[in-house]
């Protein structure tokens, strides 16, 4: 077979066999001596976050086609983790790890010689990147763009304010009526939610790292530009193919470090904790929790989005978007790093004038935040680490000490903000709910926001081996590593233990004599049960802990 490809298959009799069932699937051998390109799809219509990739495709086939190459499509799964809370929410997480292998070992199978890879939301992103940078083939990415948000009476909701409004309606701030409402129109279209929580954090990232084309995740979803970018995706990646660029070209330790800065300036996710550091593991990259905390924290905090302040994804794109906070933070990254889309970073800057809008994204001589957007903790109820969101904490919370509750399940905290009265001051311990222990380190994002609907972010804090959402707001401490089922120090823990946070010395401890701790080592720690087979038993003997991203395999 002919074509530039670096994996086209020997002429021998594995391609007679390989040439006879792609005929049968109307493709004729001169399409077979092309480059194969595989769009790798996460189309799904019960994710609006995914749903617009089933016309992205065609566009993006079309420009396979036009610039000499064959496209091929095939599916992942695309998880929603809003409609996954409570019981789903242990299936959401090992789903990037599943996502990453089902594309690795198709792309293995089939012989790609190229991808496009069109992906939005939490763990889809990760998935799909941990994917390409084991498969270090030509690669680019395409997002689906943003949720339109939803106008109410003169203000401006979005997906977290839901959330927000479950606290709302239970504390009596808002009607019935009014939270029937939101419920059916918050969400007020397809594309990813108008926030910046783990999906635009990812999805943004993306184009920080010049994987993906400037305004892939922010542009409107139904914007007519996206179909346009669309075809220039599926033009450009069989020029890479022709060139024999390999995905490690253009996403190596300096783009890394380019999108943890990014990520840090515009008070991303804690997810992305998680995430860059199960990539750099499967990149063979070392990278400590220390050494993400020095990379997040060589930038300020320069830009703050919905649910941290009232700008929304819309906002931000009108605003310049990615390009105008690369611009403005340019003496802190590497710009002679390639994109896939061409040329340098230094390259796009020097030749394009990127407007800001700095009421927006601020100057780095005003910023929101000095020294980054995230507190790694450590200490003596986090031996190896725990991850808050510094920029989303009020100030008043960013040191505070009080009584332990402590709760071994998501259901268990979130029946208790439900029915029964939370002091102020306290400190809500939920574990049990790490990568082992969930299984599959559940995101507790509704008692989270309840707290800030109920107004209690201000004087409460909740600390959890689990996760929070990448829209969590308040004084929400995860990761804590060891995980208790492992044995970590969060599994001794009693109700009216002191537990001290200080975030300006990026401390977590639990303020029990030493003595006391181990005498209570000693009784045994016994984790709750919860009886898992299939997936979730495997997840369980394989995951490692929240410090090392959670990588499965």
């Amino acid at each position: 077979m002919e074509g530039k490809g670096r994996h086209r298959r020997p002429r021998d009799m594995t391609e007679a066999y390989f040439c006879g069932l792609m005929h049968s699937v109307g493709y004729r051998q001169s399409d077979l001596d092309k480059p194969q390109i595989a769009i790798v799809n996460s189309w799904t219509d019960v994710n609006p976050g995914h749903k617009p990739l089933a016309e992205l495709a065609k566009n993006v086939r079309e420009g396979i086609w036009a610039a000499g190459g064959t496209p091929a499509e095939f599916s992942v799964p695309a998880p929603c983790d809003g409609m996954a809370q409570g019981a789903g929410m242990h299936y959401i997480l090992p789903q990037r790890d599943l996502i990453a292998g089902s594309v690795e070992a198709m792309v293995k199978a089939h012989s790609f010689d190229g991808l496009v890879m069109l992906a939005s939301c939490d763990k889809i992103i990760p998935g799909m990147l941990l994917a390409a940078s084991r498969l270090d083939l030509p690669t680019i990415f395409l997002a689906a763009g943003a949720m339109a948000p939803y106008a109410e009476g003169g203000n401006v909701y979005v997906t977290p304010d839901l959330k927000e409004s479950i606290g709302e309606f239970n504390k009596g701030v808002i009607t019935e009526e009014t939270f029937q409402k939101r419920k059916t129109s918050i969400c007020f279209s397809q594309g990813t939610c108008s926030m910046m929580g783990t999906a635009n954090t990812m999805g943004t990232f993306l184009e920080a790292t010049g994987i993906s084309p400037w305004g892939s995740a922010t542009m409107l979803c139904h914007d007519a530009r996206k179909f346009c970018q669309a075809r220039d995706v599926g033009e450009r990646i069989v020029a890479l193919v022709n060139g024999e660029k390999k995905f490690s070209d253009y996403f190596n330790k300096l783009t890394l470090e380019n999108g943890i800065k990014y990520v840090s300036a515009i008070g991303g996710s804690t997810n992305a904790v998680l995430h860059i550091t199960a990539i750099y593991r499967a990149m063979g990259i070392p990278l400590s929790l220390e050494d993400f905390n020095k990379i997040q924290a060589s930038v300020p905090v320069i830009c703050k989005l919905k649910p941290s302040s009232k700008w929304n994804i819309s906002d931000y794109h009108n605003s310049g978007g990615v390009p105008a906070v690369i611009s403005t933070i340019r003496d802190s990254l590497h710009l002679d790093v390639e994109t896939v889309m061409g040329g340098t970073l230094r390259n796009f800057l020097d030749a394009n004038e990127v407007a800001v809008d700095r009421n927006i994204i601020h100057a780095v001589t005003s910023p929101l935040h000095e020294s980054g957007c995230f507190s790694i903790l450590s200490g003596n109820l986090a031996p190896k680490g725990a991850v808050v969101k510094r920029s989303g904490v009020e100030p008043q919370m960013m040191r505070h000490k009080g009584p332990a509750v402590v709760f071994d399940s998501e259901e268990d905290v979130r029946e208790y903000l439900l029915k029964k009265k939370v002091a102020p001051g306290s400190v809500l311990v939920v574990r049990y709910e790490g990568p082992k222990g969930g299984p599959g380190m559940r995101e507790m994002s509704i008692p989270a926001a309840m707290l800030v609907g109920m107004g209690l972010h201000t004087s409460v804090a909740m600390v959890t081996d689990g996760r929070f959402s990448g829209a969590t707001r308040g004084p929400c401490v995860g990761h804590v590593a060891p995980e208790a089922y492992s044995g970590g120090p969060i599994a001794l823990v009693e109700d009216g233990d002191l537990i001290e946070i200080d975030l300006d010395r990026n401390t977590i401890s639990l303020l029990v004599p030493d003595d006391v701790l181990e005498k209570r080592r000693k009784a045994g720690i016994t984790p709750p049960e919860r009886h898992v087979n299939g997936i979730l038993k495997a997840y369980r003997d394989g995951v490692q802990g929240a410090e090392d991203g959670a990588l499965w395999f």
